[in-house]
């Protein structure tokens, strides 16, 4: 089996352009492809976990990777799959979050001459002339066309600025620029920059003739990336420092039972024919199915070391054990007591288990909160100053974790 039937059997591929000449290209280690990652953040989340795992099995079947960082199109802002306009970032913002980026990517891509590039596209969208821009790319674009694109549609009713209008033709240029400076042949994306993307390849066969070698192909990263990027409202951050590896296990140990299977396939590197065995199982055989996804993709993130250590907590909570040495921890001062206490919503709080105090009393009122394995019922119970300094151990619903101390 070729890397492309790989992909294909993975349930990786979603739309593709030019399927044989892309079969053939990949297949031979012969693409020269970009994935782009916009720098709205310090870190990439778990909602990039697919790309970065496409980026490394195309590398080790022979061919390149270019990440490309979004340093100019995120001054833009991407409109797809938004319901408002994203918060304008300042470049100093922008170079800060490219950077983090950049070190992140190094556990998963192998950089050097020969192997994977990163470029950044504020090297020549920033030094654009509108009126040269204008002519050379605007008269490739039809309004039209652009306006029935699915990233525009949904934007629509909400109100979609010019600026954000703008971000198809910034992203075609994207791709122009790279196949004419960089060799760059094929780009891979989310379902949902499918408009995006074809915008790039039309670009470059009308400015470069129908015989430019430009493939589109995209992932089945809108559902199930949007699914990855978040959990209980919160951000699944790559960096330790946001979400903690212990976290992190946690929250692919938590995946439903319809989805583990279908994420250890897109996910991790083991075999198919290991995997296909797993399709099988059910029942009390999925908590190890998810077990394997949690230790898999931690592995990858964040270490073997971390990744045991965070499947050893998880095991001893889940079976009532006392290891929990690994489990996310808030550090409390005594400036967040009153008289000596601290009253149970004021911690859920602090420890940012919830993000408002309402929902803290709706989580409480409907029994959702434990505290060294106590059900807490009443909104008045407090926790004194030596119950801190010994530990509170919370449990937020079934199975999210955490510790509170007194520093």
């Amino acid at each position: 089996m070729g890397v492309y039937e790989e992909l294909r059997a993975r349930g990786l591929l979603a739309q593709v352009t030019n399927e044989e000449v892309i079969r053939e290209m990949i297949n031979a280690g012969k693409a020269t492809f970009y994935i782009g990652f916009d720098c709205t953040a310090d870190s990439l989340t778990a909602g990039h976990f697919m790309a970065l795992t496409l980026m490394k099995r195309l590398q080790m079947a022979g061919n390149k990777p270019i990440a490309l960082i979004g340093g100019g199109t995120t001054m833009i802002g991407d409109p797809s799959g938004r319901t408002d306009m994203r918060k304008m970032l300042t470049r100093e913002d922008i170079e800060h979050n490219a950077a983090c980026f950049k070190k992140q990517m190094e556990r998963f891509i192998e950089f050097g001459e020969g192997k994977a590039q990163m470029v950044n596209n504020a090297d020549w969208l920033l030094k654009l002339n509108y009126v040269d821009m204008l002519r050379e790319v605007g008269a490739c674009f039809s309004v039209n066309n652009m306006l029935r694109a699915e990233c525009y549609k949904q934007r629509m009713e909400k109100g979609l600025s010019f600026l954000e209008f703008n971000y198809m033709i910034m992203q075609s240029y994207d791709f122009y620029y790279l196949f004419q400076h960089y060799g760059c042949n094929m780009q891979f994306g989310g379902d949902d920059q499918w408009s995006n993307m074809l915008g790039g390849t039309e670009l470059i066969r009308r400015k470069l003739g129908k015989d430019a070698h430009c493939m589109t192909i995209t992932l089945l990263t809108d559902s199930q990336g949007k699914k990855m990027g978040k959990t209980a409202g919160n951000a699944v951050w790559l960096d330790p420092n946001k979400t903690s590896p212990f976290e992190f296990y946690q929250y692919w140990r938590n995946v439903g039972d319809d989805d583990v299977l279908k994420c250890i396939r897109l996910l991790t590197f083991l075999p198919l024919e290991q995997i296909d065995e797993m399709d099988k199982w059910e029942g009390e055989q999925l908590n190890r199915a998810k077990e394997i996804l949690a230790w898999e993709i931690t592995k990858m993130v964040h270490g073997e070391e971390e990744a045991n250590k965070a499947q050893t907590a998880a095991r001893a909570l889940f079976a009532g054990g006392a290891d929990d040495s690994n489990m996310p921890t808030t550090e409390l001062t005594a400036d967040r007591l009153t008289d000596g206490a601290i009253d149970v919503i004021s911690l859920l709080v602090a420890c940012k288990l919830v993000a408002t105090r309402s929902e803290g009393r709706r989580l409480i009122q409907g029994g959702g909160v434990l505290v060294n394995e106590e059900k807490i019922d009443s909104l008045d119970r407090s926790f004194t100053q030596e119950d801190l300094k010994a530990g509170l151990k919370i449990r937020k619903g079934k199975k999210v974790y955490h510790k509170a101390i007194l520093t």
